[in-house]
């Protein structure tokens, strides 16, 4: 942070490359958290049934090398920098020509876009660094809700322990804040579940959501949570309209609200101060 501070375009540089890197690090969490899942749920469903559990080789977020799924080919280290080898490849495996989604590059980006938006809010402080964790936790968070439906425990449980943790020393907000957020956060989306089960009869979101804005609320504090439920609600909105508008979704089919929570989350991290102001002066 010091080297920083004194060659404040080195830092902005540093900046950039670790956003790039931990985007390229997301797009494995991405993909492979849901399937590391899958595998216990099957080893447990085996175990409460009785059945044997076959042996599988390790599976995890570094174990096995990242292949082409279409032909398996192990993808080299020149292939794995972030965006520059997806240009240089043209969007396509090295070995097969089958296309690689473009949402790759996206992520890396994106995960490069949070740490520079982390540092031009925050500056070149412990502030800064902290902010751009929940950023790119929420950008996984993001992409696994989209593809699967789901807010895995293993991110957003260290997620809201980080929040906690971080507002020990007071970063975000005082500790006692912190707390309040975390509590009423998960007990405003429960009340909501229950009471929409007990009306309609149907769940209308996941837990996983209350513990994803349970998080939002240990590192951003209660007086966000307003805020944040206003927001992911007009961005789901919006998006949702979007959808049946371009696609023609069928209404029937759940939407995943965990990727506006986290598009509010991080608006709130941004601009939620005047925001909040607005109703506590």
């Amino acid at each position: 942070m010091t080297e920083a501070l004194a060659h404040p375009v080195l830092g902005w540089v540093l900046a950039t490359v670790v956003g790039l890197c931990v985007g390229s690090f997301l797009n494995v969490v991405i993909h492979r958290v849901p399937k590391m899942l899958e595998r216990q749920w099957q080893v447990q469903c085996a175990e409460l049934a009785g059945s044997p559990v076959a042996d599988a080789p390790t599976y995890n977020l570094v174990v096995p090398r990242s292949a082409c799924p279409s032909c398996a080919r192990p993808i080299r280290a020149i292939e794995n920098v972030p965006v520059l080898s997806w240009l240089m490849l043209r969007g396509k495996c090295a070995g097969c020509g089958a296309a690689i989604s473009p949402r790759y590059p996206a992520v890396e980006i994106l995960g490069a876009l949070a740490a520079v938006a982390a540092l031009a809010q925050f500056g070149f402080t412990d502030k800064a660094l902290a902010a751009a964790f929940l950023l790119w936790a929420l950008l996984a968070l993001t992409f696994i809700d989209f593809d699967t439906q789901l807010l895995p425990d293993n991110i957003t449980q260290p997620l809201l322990w980080g929040g906690l943790l971080v507002n020990v020393w007071g970063v975000f907000v005082p500790l006692s804040t912190a707390v309040i957020g975390a509590v009423a956060g998960y007990l405003c989306l429960w009340a909501v579940y229950w009471v929409f089960k007990l009306v309609t009869g149907k769940e209308g979101m996941g837990y996983g959501d209350f513990k994803l804005l349970a998080a939002l609320g240990a590192w951003l504090g209660w007086q966000m949570l307003l805020p944040i439920v206003l927001l992911s609600s007009a961005v789901g909105a919006l998006i949702g309209i979007g959808l049946i508008a371009l696609r023609g979704r069928d209404h029937s089919v759940p939407l995943a609200f965990g990727p506006y929570l986290a598009i509010a989350g991080a608006i709130a991290l941004f601009w939620g101060n005047p925001l909040v102001k607005l109703y506590l002066p």
